[in-house]
């Protein structure tokens, strides 16, 4: 770098005006705010010691399009059918200090065939220990339980808690 590249001291502090290179750990003692974005390389971590939201997506946009949006790309130069394309997983630690996975959320491409694409959806809990599917969503058709587990299915109106009842266990509607 040139000497005009680096800018020491005065009001703005240190300013850099090429590529800077940091071959060690980067600590801050206040927010650090990237004006042109930034790209990451290997997997991040945020960590916060409090409750509050660890990652927040803002549009500050006033149109009448969808905003903010958060995209899961899977840019595979071999894309094939049934690869997994995203999850959102939920996970927490047990009473035995191990991560487990208690949701899961994720999609599948299951068919690639440009012209005749189909995705599949799917929400899985745990259940009992064991990852369950609790809502599937193929090209054809979206299932619930699909793992046969015994849970009920209920739907709600405005005065009768049990308006739909899928009893599980019993079989029966």
């Amino acid at each position: 770098a040139s000497a005009d590249d680096l800018i020491l001291g005065g009001a703005a502090g240190l300013s850099v005006n090429s590529t800077a290179l940091v071959t060690g750990v980067l600590t801050t003692t206040a927010a650090t705010v990237f004006n042109g974005g930034f790209a990451a390389n290997a997997a991040c971590t945020i960590t916060t010691a409090d409750n509050l939201s660890g990652l927040i997506v803002a549009s500050t946009d006033a149109d009448a399009n969808a905003g903010p949006t958060i995209q899961l790309k899977r840019d595979s130069s071999s894309p094939a059918d049934n690869d997994l394309t995203g999850n959102i997983i939920f996970v927490a630690e047990n009473d035995a200090s191990e991560a487990t996975v208690y949701a899961n959320i994720g999609a599948h491409l299951q068919d690639v065939t440009n012209g005749t694409e189909d995705g599949k959806f799917f929400i899985n809990t745990m259940i009992a220990g064991a990852e369950k599917s609790r809502m599937f969503m193929p090209a054809t058709e979206t299932v619930f339980n699909e793992e046969s587990a015994d849970i009920d299915f209920r739907v709600e109106s405005n005065g009768n808690a049990n308006m739909l009842f899928v009893d599980g266990g019993n079989n029966r509607v």
